[in-house]
């Protein structure tokens, strides 16, 4: 029996390769393997077109599913099933921007190894007489260790990139554990279960690299490839304008990353045509050239330059062309644009107040991660008087990522009075008490005058039950909470 690989194969010869490169690296770099998924499904698009005479006529994913879509060449399962897999890809571009752990990314990697292996299944009896029975060869993590191999032995510039690659997707991941961890320590009360915070931090900050190591690592390797390796270049520009290694060093940084997409890079393209939208060291605001380079990039996919464009023609009030590339980078999946797309459709710049497309977005924007959507849908749910048990739990979840995302002084205040007034389900006035306290650090002005009545009014609160006697364990609680407010 021919295994899984034989049996894409089989079916098409011209995907074989990102399909094996995308299962090999699910384990070791599952970023990477996302990247492959992503084109996989172009180049499987690219197949379903050619089988039945349609030239596409863009350049990005969901355009090309659309279309094919459209003409009927694909029915709505399969439609759904290719847009999944676009949106797999779309969050190994990106790890940083969907808040994805090393973990979740490698659960997401399988995952879309088997549906594309389903997809192909259901395609196969389409096009040809069966489908022939395969066997799946488990994931291993061989890939890691021979990328090392290749790096190190053969200084071979693709194998040093990828290398790089794995260890600033890990940095990524560990700085966002690392300023979790850092915000859990300064929420916390000191009760028993804060007792002992080493023993509940998450195992890759015990014993393992920490980000600034793995960054200054994938620093390394980037720099080392740089001269051969375009994507490596961009990526050492990238580490030099974030300090990958120590300073930063914006102004080489920058040219690094402009010679990189004079070579074609698609996301140094998009970069740059940033650099020129806002002014950079290098390089002063020049519209003309910013709407040159993102539109460059952004017909090659990059959902950021969409968005970036977007917000190009927002600013020349061309709502119209601004409502079609926010349109078209939150169709990818673009959290920042899905949340843009939301204030346009709120506001009417979209063409036309429309608030039921608006909540809609801002739903996705917030499911996606962006921390105003979040904040936005969790203030709605707790004023909502018919929100149900998951509605609520799931603001209260939002509530605590903007806070660890973006130490938000609101969401503090919104989850401090939530947990005082029993609005989740439960009272909790130690948590609210130590929100309140760290709202205070993060405050602006405005926010000030809100929280000094709400501390009063807790501390009359907490007065007020321990005077009804409460049990002993309440009791304690309770004169915790005082303590934290005194």
């Amino acid at each position: 029996m021919i295994n899984d690989i034989e049996f894409i194969d089989g079916f098409a010869n011209e995907l074989t390769q990102d399909y094996a490169s995308a299962k090999s690296y699910v384990r070791d770099i599952p970023t990477q393997a996302l990247v492959f998924v992503r084109s996989f499904t172009h180049k499987l698009t690219q197949y379903l077109a050619s089988k039945h005479g349609q030239q596409f006529t863009s350049p990005n994913l969901y355009d090309r599913i659309e279309q094919l879509n459209k003409a009927r060449v694909i029915d709505v399962p399969t439609v759904r099933a290719l847009h999944r897999l676009r949106g797999d890809g779309n969050r190994g571009a990106h790890p940083e921007k969907y808040h994805l752990t090393q973990v979740q990314l490698i659960t997401i990697a399988e995952k879309s190894i088997k549906h594309i292996l389903t997809l192909v299944s259901k395609l196969y009896s389409q096009y040809s007489t069966h489908s022939p029975e395969y066997h799946f060869e488990a994931f291993d993590s061989f890939a890691g260790r021979d990328l090392c191999y290749r790096a190190v032995m053969k200084n071979d510039p693709e194998a040093q990139y990828l290398v790089g690659m794995s260890l600033k997707a890990k940095g990524l991941m560990q700085q966002g554990q690392e300023q979790a961890l850092e915000q859990k320590l300064e929420q916390q009360a000191s009760t028993d279960t804060g007792a002992d915070e080493s023993h509940h931090q998450p195992s890759l900050l015990r014993g393992s690299h920490t980000a600034k190591e793995a960054f200054s690592q994938a620093a390394h390797w980037f720099a080392l490839a740089s001269s051969s390796h375009d994507l490596a270049l961009y990526e050492h520009g990238v580490s030099l304008l974030h300090g990958y290694s120590g300073d930063k060093n914006l102004k080489q940084g920058e040219t690094l990353i402009a010679q990189a997409a004079q070579h074609h890079v698609v996301d140094a393209k998009a970069l740059l045509g940033y650099f020129y939208l806002v002014g950079s060291d290098v390089f002063e605001v020049d519209i003309a050239k910013a709407e040159h380079w993102l539109l460059l990039a952004a017909n090659s996919e990059n959902a950021e330059a969409m968005s970036n464009l977007g917000v190009l023609y927002y600013q020349q009030q061309q709502l119209g062309s601004a409502f079609e590339w926010i349109k078209k980078a939150a169709e990818t999946g673009y959290a920042h644009a899905q949340y843009h797309l939301s204030l346009m459709f709120e506001s009417g710049d979209a063409g036309e107040i429309d608030l039921e497309k608006a909540w809609h977005w801002f739903q996705e924007a917030a499911k996606h991660g962006q921390l105003d959507a979040m904040l936005r849908c969790a203030i709605e749910a707790l004023n909502n008087e018919n929100a149900n048990e998951a509605d609520l739990a799931q603001a209260e979840q939002y509530l605590h990522d903007v806070i660890k995302y973006g130490h938000s002084a609101t969401a503090m205040i919104e989850l401090s009075v939530a947990l005082a007034d029993g609005m989740l389900g439960r009272i909790d006035v130690v948590q609210s008490a130590n929100l309140l306290v760290l709202a205070k650090q993060y405050a602006n002005p405005q926010q000030l005058s809100v929280i000094e009545p709400l501390w009063e009014s807790l501390a009359i609160q907490i007065d007020n039950v321990i005077a009804l006697k409460p049990s002993a364990d309440e009791l304690k609680s309770l004169q915790h909470a005082q303590s934290i407010l005194a």
